[in-house]
């Protein structure tokens, strides 16, 4: 049975679309995660108070001083909230 000039047009009707369209998905994964930060938060984007993409020298800065805040004492963080709290009082 010899190929006919219509199925192999419709073989390649059909395997055009197929390969776009697997190209897209994998460019696509590549390009999310630089262009999903460039979106304003109105829009949908990461709001301002996010911390920073695991695998960035800003990542390690902040993974430091969470620890160090972490393992701070607990009657520093209390005094330190006190003396904010004291310092909204109204003086008699």
């Amino acid at each position: 049975m010899p190929i006919s000039i219509r199925h192999l047009a419709i073989v390649v009707a059909v395997a055009l679309p197929a390969c776009g369209l697997s190209g897209c998905s994998s460019i696509n994964e590549k390009l999310a995660a630089g262009i999903t930060d460039a979106i304003p938060q109105w829009a949908g984007g990461l709001p301002a108070d996010a911390p920073p993409r695991p695998g960035t020298a800003k990542y390690e800065e902040f993974m430091r001083e969470r620890e160090r805040k972490r393992l701070e004492p607990a009657a520093a963080k209390d005094q330190a909230g006190k003396s904010d709290a004291s310092s909204l009082e109204p003086v008699h």
